[in-house]
């Protein structure tokens, strides 16, 4: 699963090795107990754990998902009422599992994803369904070695997971499933060898995208592919001089759509935007040593990068219809960073990460005037 790095990029890199040394190590350490914050429109709860996905789908629902402890760790899901932020009970598979990415089609249906480990040298894809009861663990396709990193949900019948195959000691190629309403299905990829894939987004059963890189003879590239109804393929993508990395996707029609990373190994920002023909690269104010970890977009016109810089502080960008300016943004003492952001109108939208050298989740919450 992704794991948090303070000393290089915040998240959003397969960091197999360390679940499986989790998992090997045993039982995961106690995990604090929630603690709701003051009740009212940024309530919050601050608890052992990473957060690494959220996903809303009104002002009163929202989801968040992550690990209690990175490598040797169990499920974390949270959920917003409209009131406070509140842990919900989720399956943990293995000797060590996380979550990676959310995605909620409406308030009683939501998919979680990410991997669990066996403690036997592999982690597998864990799928989580919320059922607008409870959380269950729903069997999907387990190439050896296959993290999930992304999910994307357009209806209760029709869904997208994202990730690798052959994770172990490095990326091998990418890994793609789908919801047909019955069951996950491994679809066939397009994408070359080396690749990984971080993120997913779709607007329709026949539009979507998953965005990630791949490692070539010249170094790392950008990687992108989309879904046109029937397969999915390879869309060209800029890639910076020193190599470009995407982690996120968020798509608001199949004519428009944003893509984060970092470029340069990972020292600065990547931000690029689909016009309706082709991606382009965009610039971003992000400073040295900036990476973004999640995009949501609201409209044509609104849209949010999240991520850290120098993985000790909160990053966030806001994307106004003309350019991406940087938002001021909490940074609780201790080393912080964001890995996701939703958002459901110009006045609601949530971003999660970590803080306190990612021993302790972290949520902020943005109500049209400042995030909090």
């Amino acid at each position: 699963m992704r794991t948090p790095q303070l000393a290089t990029h915040f998240i959003r890199v397969a960091t197999v090795p360390l679940l499986l040394a989790g998992a090997a190590a045993g039982a995961a350490p106690a995990v604090a107990a929630a603690q709701p914050g003051p009740r009212g429109p940024t309530s919050s709860f601050t608890t052992g754990g990473i957060l690494q996905g959220v996903s809303a789908t009104s002002a009163s629902s929202a989801w968040a998902v992550g690990t209690t402890a990175p490598g040797n760790g169990k499920t974390l899901t949270a959920r917003w009422n409209g009131t406070t932020w509140t842990r919900v009970p989720s399956p943990t598979a293995g000797s060590a599992s996380g979550l990676d990415g959310v995605a909620a089609a409406s308030a009683g249906s939501a998919w979680a994803v990410g991997s669990s480990g066996n403690g036997l040298g592999s982690v597998q894809t864990l799928n989580l369904r919320w059922n607008g009861t409870a959380w269950k663990q729903a069997a999907s396709p387990n190439p050896l070695g296959s993290p999930l990193a992304g999910v994307a949900a357009v209806s209760a019948s029709s869904a997208w997971a994202v990730g690798c195959a052959g994770c172990e000691g490095g990326p091998n190629k990418v890994l793609i499933e789908r919801w047909n309403g019955s069951a996950w299905v491994q679809v066939p990829s397009p994408a070359p060898a080396g690749s990984y894939l971080a993120g997913v987004a779709a607007t329709s059963a026949g539009n979507a995208w998953a965005v990630g890189y791949t490692f070539a003879s010249t170094g790392i590239k950008t990687l992108v592919l989309r879904w046109n109804g029937t397969a999915w393929k390879q869309v060209p993508s800029p890639t910076p001089a020193g190599g470009g990395e995407l982690f996120a996707v968020s798509a608001v029609s199949a004519s428009s759509a944003w893509a984060v990373g970092c470029a340069n190994r990972c020292e600065r920002t990547l931000i690029e935007r689909w016009n309706g023909k082709a991606w382009t690269h965009v610039p971003s104010p992000g400073p040295a040593g900036s990476v973004l970890s999640g995009v949501a977009a609201v409209s044509a016109g609104t849209a949010w990068a999240v991520g850290n810089i120098g993985g000790a502080e909160t990053l966030i960008e806001r994307w106004n219809g003309t350019g991406w300016t940087r938002v001021s943004s909490p940074n609780p003492v201790g080393g912080s960073g964001l890995s996701a952001v939703a958002a459901t109108s110009a006045t609601n939208a949530w971003a999660v990460g970590c803080t306190s050298n990612c021993a302790k989740t972290l949520i902020l919450h943005w109500n049209g005037t400042a995030w909090k």
